[in-house]
C-alpha cells in the first residue's frame, strides 16, 4: 500500500505522546485548573481529553472493526468518553493515563499490516468524503493530539513556562553559536 505502515504510525504517535507527556510534566500541578477562556477546558481536562481521545478510533477500528459508519452510536460513545474525561485526577494520575493509554494504542498500531490500513470505511449517507481508509482515520488520532498540544504550549507561555521544544531549540542554537 504505502511506505508508512503500522510501525511508522506507532513510532510517530509515540513521539507525539512523549512530547505531550513532557508538556504535562512541565506545567505545575497548581496550574492544572487554569482555564484560558470561559467555555474551554482546564489544563487537566485538556490533558485527560488527549489521553482518552483515541477511544473513537479504537471503537471503530480495533473493537468493532467496522466497514461502515452507518448505524454507529456516536452519542453513546461520546457520553462514555466524556464521563471518563471528567473523572477527577491528580497531575500524576493524568500523566500515568497519558503513558498507559498511549503505549497501549501505539502497541496496537505497531502490529497493523498494510491490508488492514488500506481498508475503506464508508461514511453515512451525505458524509464527506463518502469513505475513508483506516490509515487516514488512525492518523487522525496523532493529528488531534498535536492540535491540542499546540493549545497547551500556548497555555504554557501564558503561565510563564517556556515549552520544552523551545528550550531544546534554544539549546541547539546556543551550542551551534558556541561552535562558531
Amino acid at each position: 500500500m504505502n511506505h508508512y505502515g503500522g510501525k511508522q504510525l506507532a513510532s510517530s504517535f509515540r513521539t507525539v505522546r512523549k512530547n505531550t507527556i513532557q508538556t504535562a510534566e512541565d506545567i505545575p500541578e497548581d496550574k492544572y485548573s487554569f482555564r484560558a477562556a470561559p467555555d474551554t477546558r482546564t489544563v487537566a481536562e485538556l490533558l485527560a481529553h488527549i489521553a482518552v481521545s483515541n477511544e473513537f478510533q479504537k471503537e471503530i477500528n480495533q473493537t468493532q472493526k467496522r466497514s461502515s459508519m452507518v448505524g454507529f452510536d456516536f452519542p453513546a460513545l461520546m457520553q462514555r468518553v466524556t464521563a471518563e474525561e471528567k473523572q477527577p485526577r491528580t497531575k500524576a494520575q493524568i500523566i500515568d493515563l497519558l503513558r498507559e493509554r498511549g503505549e497501549q494504542w501505539a502497541a496496537w498500531l505497531e502490529g497493523l499490516d498494510d491490508a488492514f490500513l488500506a481498508d475503506s470505511i464508508s461514511m453515512p449517507p451525505g458524509g464527506t468524503p463518502p469513505s475513508r481508509t483506516r490509515f487516514d482515520m488512525l492518523l487522525s488520532v496523532k493529528e488531534h493530539e498535536m492540535h491540542h498540544r499546540g493549545q497547551l504550549m500556548l497555555i504554557e507561555r501564558i503561565l510563564g513556562v517556556v515549552p520544552h521544544l523551545t528550550r531544546e531549540r534554544q539549546a541547539r542554537m546556543a551550542q551551534a553559536q558556541a561552535q562558531k
